[in-house]
């Protein structure tokens, strides 16, 4: 009796282990096919597009090389050009301004209209769509509307500053005051996408802790500062992560408005890696590409540094 039971159980082991072994197979085959687009994706949209400004900035890529296929080799020698090049410290220094004056205040000003629109008020709704119109505006249109009201002559901003008794402003034909008046415009883009994501972060706040910090009898920036900033860090973060690709590799606003000039005065590395390729008439491919190598490791520095700042911070 003893021996049939056994025998039993260990076919009925072998049949459900039979069973299980294709369902297994099936569940990992119908992972892989969900997994499957977004691989392809990366491949072709970013692996791919990585490995070919690599290839053209270790090659001497001339609008005749493209045609004929036959770039010659150079290594390093784009890199060390552009690093020896006298427009290069120059464009990093205004990237670093120009990325790091826009971040800071487009997350002050995004931080603080997310503050004041989470209060409920009467046409709270309204104002706060009203305040998505520069980001959902064409950059062209953008650009060419400050251009406009930045203009020396004839533009609304000297017209106010005159009514001030404030002289004429030179902003984007001299350069001690184009790289502002572009950081300016860029700010005001930049704006939008901070309350947005700042004000979906207030929304996850628990009442609860403004009540009970009401009752202990915390004022309004005592909450700010001990429960609002707080609780808004991981949100915070990944804003001023975005933010900073994203200024990173501005290029319409700026070209718009200046095209770098004057005398490079805001020439950013982006700018110079675009004009460099497509702004002189006489493509020069391969530099651009070591620029904008630069750029991409630029960035890639910035996200190791927020997802090791992050682990470091929820092992605490």
């Amino acid at each position: 009796m003893t021996s049939l039971s056994s025998e039993a159980s260990e076919a009925v082991t072998v049949g459900r282990t039979t069973h299980a072994a294709p369902r297994r197979r099936s569940r990992q085959w119908t992972a892989y096919a969900f997994l499957a687009p977004l691989v392809i994706y990366l491949l072709l949209f970013y692996a791919y597009p990585l490995y070919r400004n690599i290839d053209l900035s270790v090659h001497d890529y001339t609008p005749r090389a493209f045609v004929r296929g036959d770039p010659e080799f150079t290594g390093l020698d784009n890199y060390r050009d552009i690093l020896s090049d006298d427009t290069f410290l120059r464009a990093l220094r205004n990237t670093a301004l120009f990325t790091l004056v826009s971040i800071a205040a487009q997350y002050a000003l995004g931080l603080a209209l997310a503050v004041f629109f989470h209060r409920n008020f009467r046409l709270s709704a309204v104002l706060r769509a009203m305040f998505l119109v520069p980001w959902l505006l064409p950059l062209i249109v953008s650009a060419s509307t400050w251009s406009w009201m930045l203009n020396s002559d004839n533009g609304i901003v000297n017209a106010a500053l005159e009514a001030f008794g404030i002289g004429q402003i030179n902003w984007l034909t001299s350069p001690d005051t184009s790289l502002l008046a572009v950081t300016i415009a860029n700010i005001w883009l930049g704006v939008p996408f901070n309350l947005v994501i700042l004000y979906a972060g207030l929304q996850n706040i628990p009442a609860d802790l403004y009540e009970a910090a009401g009752l202990d009898g915390a004022n309004g920036w005592q909450r700010f500062r001990r429960i609002t900033f707080p609780l808004l860090r991981p949100v915070s973060a990944i804003t001023l992560l975005l933010g900073l690709i994203y200024t990173l590799k501005v290029v319409d606003i700026i070209w718009i408005m200046t095209k770098g000039g004057p005398a490079d005065a805001s020439t950013t590395l982006a700018i110079w890696s675009y004009r460099e390729a497509f702004g002189t008439g006489q493509p020069d491919f391969s530099p651009a590409a070591a620029v904008g190598n630069l750029l991409i490791l630029i960035a890639f520095t910035a996200g190791l540094l927020h997802v090791h700042l992050q682990r470091k911070e929820e092992r605490a």
